[in-house]
């Protein structure tokens, strides 16, 4: 069988998505050595790692007007060089404000990526969900990389230049990605990208029943993800007593499950619905997390990371109902303002396990967590029970 263009345009735009994560999964990994190194707290470091997936949040809203303007492979562009910079910048961050200066920058060009991509996709696929989870599987995939790396240069070499390596990642993909994919045409070229970001036309959007009701189990997926990506290396080192070195490869093994499972997960629900795989995916979520507190020794923490990885798996079923609900004219700007508003509310995930862990107690921190992830599976039985078709 001849080789497919889309499928190049799948390929690369899950390259791009993958060394974009890496930048920012590189960080969670040496959490301990910055706060050592700049003398702060759990809070201090989650309010930061908060500013990056803010900044990364309110990027997709913007992204996707860009997208609309100039065409999905230019914003692509964008991000993949931003991202190739400010690693570097963060790097050689010398003071504890600086760094989150650059953190937050790395956020916001990293954050222009995803909603861009998945439309680009939207166009060129028709099995959007199977899609969606070969892209999201770069995310995965980048888990593998950024912990185990990150853990073994910083052990080696320090933080900064942790850090630093995943430039060594994102610049050669934004070459090949500017050599292989052709110019995008843009959806709106005469329209100004100033006059596109007034909210009104689009926030109608998000006063629809259904696009509302996905947004809030988004957000509260999003927030328990961010929870997860922000600290659990450090809930091993410091609840688990772990290693640094073996919390960052048990960390990768959460993203190699994604990898792994991400696509049959989207596949799944576009044959039996997003809703039951959405369910199915909080409780595997609830009872890994529940491994992870309560299961000591290597069944606690083997079979919690396998299950935690399954159940965070939830994107590639909820983002397919976003883009089910919106016409093809809406996605480009509505599909990116419900990933601003939806990862908004979850950035905030970081400052509470932080906070929480500070105050409570990894195990009360990692209990909350798998409240929010139960709150969805409930809401989403009601849903169905009820008939209330949201």
């Amino acid at each position: 069988m001849a080789w497919q263009y889309k499928y190049t345009v799948l390929a690369l735009c899950t390259l791009a998505f993958l060394s974009t994560t890496v930048a920012r999964l590189a960080i969670s990994p040496v959490v301990p050595a910055i706060t050592d190194d700049f003398e702060i707290s759990n809070t201090v470091i989650g309010f930061a790692l908060t500013g990056m997936w803010m900044a990364y949040a309110l990027a997709q809203f913007p992204s996707g007007i860009l997208g609309d303007r100039f065409g999905e492979r230019a914003v692509i562009l964008l991000a993949l060089g931003g991202t190739s910079i400010m690693c570097v910048l963060l790097a050689l961050s010398p003071h504890f404000a600086v760094f989150v200066l650059a953190v937050i920058a790395l956020g916001g060009v990293a954050g222009l990526h995803y909603s861009v991509a998945t439309t680009f996709l939207g166009r060129t696929f028709d099995n959007l969900g199977f899609a969606i989870g070969i892209h999201t599987s770069g995310s995965s995939a980048a888990g593998l990389i950024a912990p185990v790396a990150a853990a073994w240069i910083s052990v080696r070499f320090g933080w900064r230049p942790a850090v630093a390596f995943a430039t060594v990642i994102a610049f050669p993909i934004f070459l090949l990605f500017a050599w292989r994919i052709r110019p995008t045409d843009p959806r709106q070229p005469g329209k100004a990208v100033v006059e596109r970001l007034q909210l009104g036309p689009v926030v109608g959007i998000l006063k629809r029943p259904e696009i509302a009701f996905t947004v809030a189990i988004a957000a509260l997926c999003a927030f328990v993800w961010q929870g997860i990506a922000s600290f659990l290396p450090a809930f091993l080192v410091e609840y688990r007593g772990q290693s640094e070195a073996i919390a960052g490869t048990v960390f990768a093994m959460y993203f190699v499950t994604q990898s792994v499972t991400k696509p049959s997960i989207g596949a799944l629900s576009d044959r039996l619905g997003r809703d039951a795989v959405i369910v199915g995916c909080m409780i595997t979520g609830v009872s890994g997390l529940g491994l992870f507190v309560a299961v000591p020794g290597l069944l606690g923490v083997i079979g919690g990371i396998v299950l935690v990885g399954i159940g965070l798996s939830w994107a590639v079923a909820i983002e397919p109902r976003f883009m089910e609900n919106m016409s093809e004219q809406e996605r480009g700007g509505g599909f990116g303002l419900v990933r601003t508003v939806y990862l908004v509310i979850g950035s905030l995930g970081s400052l509470a396990v932080g906070l929480f862990a500070d105050v409570f107690g990894w195990a009360v921190s990692f209990g909350m967590l798998m409240a929010a992830l139960g709150i969805v599976a409930v809401g989403l039985l009601a849903n169905s029970a009820l008939g209330l078709e949201y």
